[in-house]
C-alpha cells in the first residue's frame, strides 16, 4: 500500500511551508502521497505546481463548531468537484478570522506592542491569523516563542486578546461537502472529544473518521473503530503538520492513513 499523510497545511492557510516545500519533505520521509488540507479554503487547489516528487492532492479543513454541545469539530473534504459551493460556504469564517486577527492588532498596539501590518506573513496573501501575529512578535524581539507564556497569557486565558469567532455548522459542513461531490471526514475526534456527534454527522452524510493523528490516543483509536465498524465508515489518518506554526511537534509522515481511507480518498492504495 502506498504511504499517504492526508492532513497538513501549508502557507496557503496557517502553514509555514508552500506545497513545494511539503511535497519534498514528504519524499525525503518515504511518503508516496499528501493531501494539502488547508484551513477552510480551496485555494491550494489552483496552486499545487507541477513535477514535484510526490503526488499531492487539494482537501480542506473546515473549521465548525456544535452550539447545542458545545463541541468543536473540524471537518476534512476531499476529492470535492464542486470548488466554488465549498469556498462560498467558508469565506464567511476566512474574513471574520480576518477581521479578528485586525482587532487583536489594534489590541496590541494599544498596550504598547509595535506591529507593522505590511510586515506580517499572509494566508494566501490575504488572511491574518494569530500565528502570524506570533510569528512576527517573536521575529522582531517582542516575544520569546511562539506559544509560551506570552501567548497564553495574552490570546488565552482570558487575555487580551482571548477572544474568537462564530464558526460554522459541522452539520451543514457535511452537507456542504457532500453536495460539492465531495467525501467528509471528521478530523482528530480524540483531541476534540467529539465522538457523540458521530451519529449525528453521519446522518448528514459523513463518509469516514480520521485515526491516525498525533492527537488521538490509543483509547480514542479504539473507539473510533467502534465508530467505524458500526457505521461503515473509512479511516485516514494525517500528521496534521504546521511547521512553525503548531504548538505540537509533529513530522510529516508521522501518522498515516489507513488503506480504506487511501483508496477512498487517493482512489488508489491497492498493492502494486
Amino acid at each position: 500500500m502506498k504511504k499517504a499523510d492526508l492532513h497538513m497545511h501549508s502557507t496557503v492557510s496557517d502553514g509555514s511551508y508552500t506545497i513545494e516545500e511539503l511535497a519534498r519533505e514528504a519524499a525525503a520521509r518515504g511518503v508516496d502521497i499528501i493531501a494539502v488540507t488547508d484551513h477552510d479554503t480551496l485555494s491550494q487547489a489552483g496552486q499545487i505546481p507541477e513535477n514535484l516528487p510526490v503526488k499531492v492532492i487539494p482537501g480542506i479543513e473546515i473549521s465548525a463548531y456544535d452550539y447545542e454541545s458545545g463541541m468543536k469539530v473540524h471537518m476534512l473534504g476531499y476529492q470535492i468537484q464542486d470548488v466554488e459551493m465549498v469556498e462560498e460556504f467558508t469565506r464567511p469564517t476566512l474574513l471574520a478570522r480576518h477581521e479578528n486577527s485586525l482587532r487583536q492588532i489594534e489590541i496590541l498596539k494599544k498596550n504598547g506592542y509595535s506591529i507593522r501590518e505590511e510586515d506580517l506573513h499572509r494566508a494566501d496573501g490575504t488572511y491574518i491569523y494569530k500565528q502570524h501575529i506570533m510569528e512576527y512578535l517573536v521575529r522582531t524581539g517582542q516575544a520569546a516563542d511562539m506559544f509560551g507564556d506570552f501567548y497564553k497569557k495574552t490570546f488565552k486565558n482570558g487575555g487580551i486578546c482571548d477572544f474568537d469567532i462564530h464558526y460554522l455548522d459541522p452539520y451543514e459542513a457535511v452537507r456542504v461537502i457532500r453536495e460539492a461531490q465531495g467525501l467528509a471526514v471528521l478530523a482528530h475526534s480524540g483531541q476534540q472529544q467529539n465522538f457523540s456527534l458521530i451519529p449525528k454527522l453521519v446522518r448528514a452524510g459523513l463518509n469516514g473518521l480520521e485515526l491516525n493523528h498525533p492527537a488521538n490516543s490509543q483509547a480514542d483509536r479504539e473507539i473510533i473503530r467502534e465508530y467505524a465498524k458500526e457505521y461503515h465508515l473509512f479511516l485516514t489518518g494525517g500528521s496534521d503538520f504546521h511547521g512553525k506554526y503548531e504548538n505540537t511537534v509533529s513530522t510529516i509522515g508521522c501518522c498515516l492513513s489507513e488503506e480504506s481511507g487511501t483508496q477512498a480518498v487517493c482512489k488508489e492504495g491497492l498493492p502494486t
